[in-house]
């Protein structure tokens, strides 16, 4: 399972800090729509020219405009991309078709979805990287809904992606559902040790994993 840092709301030199105190824990850096919108797609290229190797997901949340925005995130060194499960299939597919031309890949961010329908049109669109996305202002409890894994239940060929308020504390109302990837932010970005954080959230995965109930689920 991998962990997914979450920069967002926060100043460039701040992302920069993090992930360099973050990155032995980490295993993709996502740079987060907030952080796009003030500084455009050069954050993307400074995070690649610092860390050539890393995997780094751009948040861009695209609604419309497919081609060019996917085609702006990849040209700046972008792995992974993100669109909402909202927009047009024509959307998705131009998304889709640029990764494929770049090497890259196109995440399925499913924040309000609730149609099962729109599932399925996904997958026969070719989508195979899905976000289940607990929305910022649905985190005021503290508690992670568990019954968005029901959108993905049906379609185990999906990777899916959990994101939304994930912490040491929520890591067990989240883990039993395995999915493949797991987005933190404020858990690690809002902590006094960075690295410490990121190290802990990881080895508390590592340890569910090689857990022998959770393996046997």
């Amino acid at each position: 399972m991998k962990l997914q840092l979450a920069l967002d709301r926060l100043e460039e030199e701040k992302c920069m800090e993090i992930i360099e105190e973050t990155r032995d824990s980490v295993d993709w850096i996502e740079i987060g729509t907030g952080v796009i919108k003030e500084y455009g797609m050069a954050v993307i290229r400074k995070v690649r020219s610092r860390y050539p190797h890393a995997v780094i997901v751009a948040d861009m949340k695209t609604c419309d405009a497919g081609k060019h925005e996917a085609e702006q995130a990849f040209k700046a060194g972008a792995d992974i991309t993100t669109v909402m499960a909202f927009s047009a299939d024509q959307t998705i597919k131009d998304m889709l078709a640029e990764a494929e031309a770049c090497k890259g890949r196109v995440m399925v961010d499913l924040l309000g979805l609730q149609d099962k329908k729109r599932m399925k049109e996904l997958r026969d669109l070719g989508v195979d990287l899905v976000s289940l996305h607990f929305g910022k202002d649905m985190q005021k409890n503290g508690q992670i809904d568990q019954s968005i894994f029901e959108l993905v239940q049906d379609f185990p060929e999906l990777e899916t992606a959990v994101a939304g308020g994930i912490s040491l504390e929520s890591l067990p109302d989240v883990m039993p559902f395995k999915p493949d990837t797991l987005i933190v932010g404020g858990a690690i970005t809002k902590q006094e040790n960075y690295r410490q954080a990121a190290q802990q959230i990881k080895e508390a995965i590592h340890s569910y994993e090689t857990d022998d109930s959770y393996s046997s689920k």
